[in-house]
C-alpha cells in the first residue's frame, strides 16, 4: 500500500515535470539555465525513445509528451 502510494506520487510528479517541459517549449528560455537543463535531463530518457517512432517530418508538433502522459495515466489507474 505504501509502495503503491509512493509510485503513484512519483508518477504524478513526473507528469508535472513533463507538463513544465511542454510549457517551456512554447516560450523562449535560456537553455543554459540549470533548471531548464535539469528538466531536459530527467525527461529526455523517456521522451527520446518515443520520438524515434513518431513521424514528425514537416509537422513541427512533438506528440511524445502527450503519449507519455497517457501511458503514465494508464499506469496510475492500474495502481
Amino acid at each position: 500500500m505504501v509502495l503503491t502510494r509512493l509510485v503513484y506520487t512519483l508518477l504524478t510528479f513526473y507528469e508535472a515535470i513533463i507538463f513544465v517541459r511542454v510549457i517551456l517549449s512554447w516560450v523562449r528560455t535560456d537553455t543554459y539555465h540549470p533548471a531548464i537543463q535539469y528538466v531536459h535531463k530527467i525527461t529526455d530518457p523517456v521522451l527520446d525513445p518515443i520520438r524515434r517512432f513518431l513521424p514528425t517530418k514537416g509537422s513541427g508538433f512533438d506528440f511524445s509528451p502527450l503519449i507519455v502522459i497517457v501511458i503514465i495515466e494508464f499506469i496510475k489507474r492500474i495502481l
